[in-house]
Formats: C-alpha cells, structure tokens, sequence
C-alpha cells in the first residue's frame, strides 16, 4: 500500500471528503485543508509528497499558494496537481507555468484523479543523485536542490520553466534534444503547449544568461543542445 503523504486543499466540504476518501482507500496519508492559509501552516510544518490544490479558494487563491510553495526552498519539490473548473484555461496556463505538474478539471472522475497522482508521484520517484547535482559548465553553477544559477558567481533569477528548461539541457551537454522531448522533460507528459512555446522559452532564457546564452545552441529543424 502506498505510504506518501498528500494534502488536499479545497474549500468545498463535499469536494475535499470526495477526494480524501478516494485517496485514502489507495492507502496514501491525508491532510486537509479548506483554506490558503491553512494550507501553508500544513506545508510548512509536515513533510508532503504532493498536495492535491483548488485554484479557487477564499482569501490567497490557488495561484498564489502554488508561487509561494515553488519559490521557497523548503517546498519548491513539493509536486502540485490542481484542481479546476472547466474553461479556465488562461488559469491552467498560469499554473503550469508556476511549477503546478499536472491539472484535474471539475466535474472530475475519482478514477481518473487518482490515476494522475499516481501517475505525479510515480515521476517524483524518479529522481536521481545526478539529477540534483551540482552542474558546473563553463563559468555557469546550476545548483537544482536551491533552484539557483550562477554566472561568474552572480545569481541569475529564472522562471520555473527556465529553470527546468537550463537544466534539462545542462545534464547532457552536446545532446540533441527536440521540443517535443524538451517539453515532457520539463512539464512530464501531455503538457499543452506548443513547440512554439519552447522557442519562446529559450529565447527568454538566452536574454537573462547574456554572453552564456551562447551556450544554448539551436539545431535547425531538430531542437536544441547545451554547447559542450
């Protein structure tokens, strides 16, 4: 039986019962939170492996709770599957774009909700030694586990995405990589943005680098790869 601790946050009784009773029968420990608030005093006080987050809460929304817990160094890691209604598109974006994994519409299947945490938790699980270790190239640190880069010892300050996207790439210098593989590296699987997206990611990220930006490399018509 599963043992990872999840808190659900959701100021709708019904909802939060629904989804810890589902949850709980798959044997995963469950904290509850109707408020963003309260689910802040929960995050910073016990060890979470995923917290299960309404986008509409009263007093600090959904937004909000998911930029505070991804800028801070004690629950940045924490993986996030929001909870929405239907049509909130420009909201699910935000999220993602955030640092949320993985998004539920509401009306939503139990089934399908508990598949997606599996599904969150089974890419947590992932994570290898190499994977939070520190990258030193050229004159560029990427530190993963304080979410810091550094150039010529300066602090670089990068989106979540930029930061995943820098990376990504870092770990295997002079790899190909296409869009495609860039974007379920960075958001996992069916994230819903386009290729497009990820130009638009490298094109921000080259500007905050300045001169290191060289090191992003564009290969026509296949992706990119971090310069060896």
């Amino acid at each position: 039986m599963a043992q990872e601790k999840i808190l659900v946050v959701d100021d709708e009784e019904d909802i939060l019962e629904l989804v810890r009773y589902n949850l709980a029968r798959e044997g995963y420990q469950i904290a509850c939170a109707t408020s963003g608030e309260k689910a802040r005093k929960i995050s910073q006080s016990e060890p979470l492996d995923l917290i299960v987050l309404d986008l509409m809460l009263p007093g600090i929304n959904g937004l909000e709770i998911a930029k505070g817990l991804k800028n801070d160094p004690k629950t940045w890691h924490i993986p996030i599957i929001m909870l929405t209604a239907k049509g909130e598109e420009a909201d699910i974006v935000a999220g993602l774009e955030l640092g949320a994994d993985d998004y539920v519409t509401k009306p939503f299947s139990p089934r399908i909700l508990t598949a997606r945490v599996r599904a969150v938790l089974r890419r947590k699980t992932k994570e290898t030694k190499e994977e939070s270790s520190v990258i030193q190239i050229h004159n560029l640190v990427i530190h993963p586990r304080r979410r810091e880069v550094l150039i010529d010892g300066d602090s670089v300050e990068l989106t979540f995405t930029e930061f995943q996207l820098l990376h990504f790439l870092a770990r295997r210098p002079g790899w190909v990589f296409t869009r495609s593989q860039i974007v379920d590296a960075v958001r996992g699987d069916n994230y819903p943005v386009t290729d497009r997206s990820v130009d638009v990611q490298v094109v921000g990220l080259r500007k905050k680098l300045g001169r290191s930006g060289k090191y992003i490399e564009t290969v026509r018509g296949v992706g990119y790869r971090f310069k060896e």
